[in-house]
């Protein structure tokens, strides 16, 4: 198979959807790889690097697009990527189509067969390609949280951890997944005062074991949540239903109750965010906006900020699929592989998770029914 790797183009976006290595991976087992040139200078990847495990270095993007037979990619496509879309194409990459309409109509028109990393789902409910991402964010927010909080940025002024006779600062965290106990973890180890807010019984009394009683777990009410928001110096949104939009969990009235200066983070905006004064995504180039006196950071691609360990920790999961889909072809691919079946959100024209179809408003084809018979 043909595997094509473009530059990133949304704002900011360092990271790249392979590295050499993975390049090598692909070629020692009998594939082509073809790589835009300079798609992996943000992630500290040279050119040099990708030809010498063999990959073919092309000028364009448009010519990247045309020749593969699959395209890796870090983050959805742009509008103006829309353009390279044609039948019989597959695209594998992060995808979160729930807030993409338009992405959907157009990977539908054109019959492209999408499957998106963080739909990819395996029977103990893990998410495999979306879970390095997420340990990436999760922390990241936290420090973005921290930065933020500084008055020069336009927050209270206050140092999350502390000094000794002066309090931590507080730092509440909707979602205890992976998203949620990694920002927990790195709240933690800066001193703040840490509670999470989930709603499952079992993930709290988990997140109580691990963390040996040092955060306070709360469950997921409004009540709590209100309450807790209240006293919140820094607010993570870390909330996920796989392929689906997030749930408004805070609402604008209790983001006016918040103390002014307070920073909110709020990892779910790619997938709509959970905060309902989170009403536009931002950029790493402008990264806040300011609502009732709460700074508010709604950057998509966090992890885009630190491309090279985001790049090295991509391919380390998705390289395994990517020889699956490249060896066995697409639909040989699918069968006897459920997680990798859930992770096809379009295919020939169709909307094929149930989530995603909802959101959008098309109509929804389950995959089975469209697969040839094996």
């Amino acid at each position: 198979m043909i595997i094509g790797i473009p530059k990133e183009i949304k704002n900011n976006e360092n990271r790249v959807a392979l590295t050499p290595g993975g390049a090598a991976v692909l070629r020692e087992a009998g594939h082509s790889v073809i790589v835009e040139a300079g798609a992996g200078a943000g992630s500290g990847f040279s050119d040099e690097e990708y030809a010498k495990e063999g990959a073919q270095l092309l000028p364009s993007a448009a010519e990247v697009w045309g020749k593969a037979e699959m395209i890796m990619k870090v983050k959805e496509p742009l509008p103006s990527e829309f353009g390279y879309f044609r039948e019989g194409l597959t695209l594998f990459t992060y995808l979160h189509l729930a807030a993409e309409p338009k992405l959907t109509e157009a990977l539908v028109q054109h019959k492209v067969t999408a499957i998106a990393y963080e739909t990819i789902q395996l029977p103990n409910g893990g998410l495999p390609l979306l879970t390095p991402m997420s340990e990436v964010a999760g922390r990241m927010s936290v420090q973005v949280g921290a930065q933020f909080l500084e008055k020069n940025y336009g927050g209270r002024g206050i140092l999350l951890g502390g000094v000794p006779g002066v309090p931590p600062a507080d730092v509440i965290i909707l979602g205890g997944g992976i998203v949620g106990t990694n920002a927990a973890k790195m709240a933690l180890g800066l001193g703040a005062n840490v509670v999470v807010i989930e709603r499952s019984a079992e993930r709290l009394r988990y997140l109580d074991d691990v963390f040996h009683g040092r955060i306070r777990t709360l469950m997921s009410n409004p009540y709590n949540i209100a309450n807790a928001v209240q006293k919140a110096d820094l607010l993570i949104g870390a909330v996920l239903i796989p392929g689906a939009k997030a749930p408004k969990l805070v609402s604008e009235e209790m983001v006016r109750q918040m103390k002014p200066g307070a920073v909110i983070v709020d990892v779910a905006v790619d997938q709509g965010g959970s905060i309902e004064t989170v009403d536009r995504v931002t950029t790493h180039s402008a990264p806040t906006y300011e609502k009732h006196g709460v700074l508010h950071y709604a950057v998509a691609n966090m992890p885009g900020a630190v491309p090279r360990t985001s790049t090295l920790a991509l391919t380390n999961v998705t390289i395994g699929y990517a020889l699956e889909l490249a060896g066995k072809g697409v639909t040989r691919a699918l069968y006897g592989n459920p997680p990798l079946k859930l992770g096809v959100n379009t295919y020939q024209g169709h909307v094929t998770y149930p989530a995603v179809a909802e959101a959008v408003g098309l109509p929804y084809t389950g995959l089975d029914s469209l697969l040839p018979i094996s």
